[in-house]
């Protein structure tokens, strides 16, 4: 094969391959986000009183996940994780219902999560971040008595936060 031929099949497979994420540090979604609680779609006494959700990223790369939910009778529940975002099953510990995670970053804006509490899966969300960096949009699929729905809710960035 002769080099010119060799270089333009080189350059043709490489304009076919998807560019690498940026860090998970440079991410939008890193920070932390309040839940508009308004927005979701359940009657306003089945809705939590609140709920926050904080991303950073960690100095080896991987991906730091903390949630606190406070339901409508005061009470707080918890998760954390820390995982990479290769899509690679990783451990969550606190009180929320969700044991094993996995998580991929396709972009540096979006992030896909698949929840699992004692081995049964729970849902898969996606993180989106608006252009303007102040809004988080979850949409969380899920199944319902055999049927599929999905919700999707809003997240202001706290004040202070990056």
């Amino acid at each position: 094969m002769n080099v010119m031929l060799a270089a333009l099949l080189s350059a043709a497979a490489l304009a076919g391959t998807p560019a690498h994420a940026a860090s998970p540090a440079d991410s939008p979604l890193v920070g932390h986000w309040v839940l508009e609680v308004d927005s979701l779609p359940m009657p306003p006494e089945a809705r939590p009183k609140s709920v926050n959700i904080a991303f950073a990223a960690t100095p080896d790369g991987q991906w730091n996940e903390r949630v606190e939910i406070v339901d409508q009778g005061g009470n707080a529940l918890h998760s954390e994780s820390t995982l990479s975002l290769d899509g690679t099953p990783g451990r969550a510990s606190g009180t929320y219902w969700v044991d094993v995670l996995a998580a991929k970053m396709p972009e540096p804006n979006v992030l896909v999560m698949q929840f699992v509490y004692e081995g049964i899966p729970r849902s898969t969300r996606v993180y989106s971040v608006s252009g303007d960096g102040k809004v988080m949009t979850e949409t969380e699929a899920y199944f319902k008595d055999g049927t599929p729905v999905l919700r999707t809710a809003y997240f202001r960035r706290a004040p202070g936060s990056p």
